[in-house]
């Protein structure tokens, strides 16, 4: 669908025709000229439309508003002298866009995206906007980079990575567990695992001398400022 992500383009594309797909993250109409920035995940990119460049693509782009899904079809070139953005990572280029096309209207939003005044009751409401702030996806990337850096490490030190069952029996450890009702037998429970300690030990008598995990653990205790209910460990 897409030739490129948005914040992928630059200097070095200039003259290319590109296919770009995202979000109106704000629109500007300038004298007759539409200027658009599409978001995707990996940044901003200006789009201009200009009628004497495509009557069809302004009319599209007359229609806009702020989070409106679209594709853009254009050629790269270099901003005016004068008109870089350099706070943007695509700041000294931008798309000539010769076909536009809406993928997916937006109804008004509930709040401005990235506002950082909004209550955290209503950004929870609407987490699917929320993620879409700058810098979001980021935190997403960096964990995603930090597991696969972890998995590569123990890999090569000979480890073999392991999952456990996260549905078990309750375990005596330093806090209470979160109980799941079976309905196969009316009355018994099972527990969420605060740590997969007792499978490492089972395995560990098995011969299986070095494994890991990256693990999800429950513990129903009260909230510290380094512990929530559920979290992440990497149990080795």
């Amino acid at each position: 669908m897409r030739s490129h992500y948005c914040a992928d383009l630059s200097k070095n594309d200039i003259g290319k025709s590109v296919t770009v797909c995202g979000w109106v993250n704000s629109y500007r109409d300038h004298g007759g000229v539409i200027f658009i920035d599409l978001r995707d995940r990996s940044g901003l990119l200006q789009l201009v439309c200009d009628p004497k460049d495509s009557h069809s693509a302004y009319k599209v782009a007359n229609t806009v508003r702020n989070e409106f899904v679209l594709k853009a079809v254009g050629k790269i070139r270099a901003r005016g002298e004068g008109l870089e953005n350099p706070n943007l990572k695509t700041g000294d280029i931008e798309v000539v866009v010769e076909s536009l096309e809406i993928e997916n209207p937006s109804k008004p939003l509930p709040f401005v995206i990235g506002d950082k005044s909004v209550n955290e009751e209503t950004k929870l409401k609407y987490r699917f906007l929320d993620l879409r702030a700058e810098g979001s996806f980021d935190k997403f990337k960096m964990r995603s980079k930090a597991a696969i850096a972890a998995r590569n490490a123990l890999d090569r030190l000979g480890f073999v990575e392991v999952e456990t069952p996260i549905l078990t029996r309750a375990t005596p450890e330093g806090a209470r567990d979160y109980l799941v009702p079976s309905r196969v037998y009316p009355g018994s429970f099972y527990a969420l695992p605060q740590s997969p300690q007792l499978f490492k030990q089972l395995l560990m008598c098995s011969g299986f001398d070095k494994y890991f995990q990256i693990a999800r653990c429950f513990r129903d205790e009260d909230l510290r400022a380094d512990r929530q209910p559920e979290f992440t460990q990497i149990d080795i």
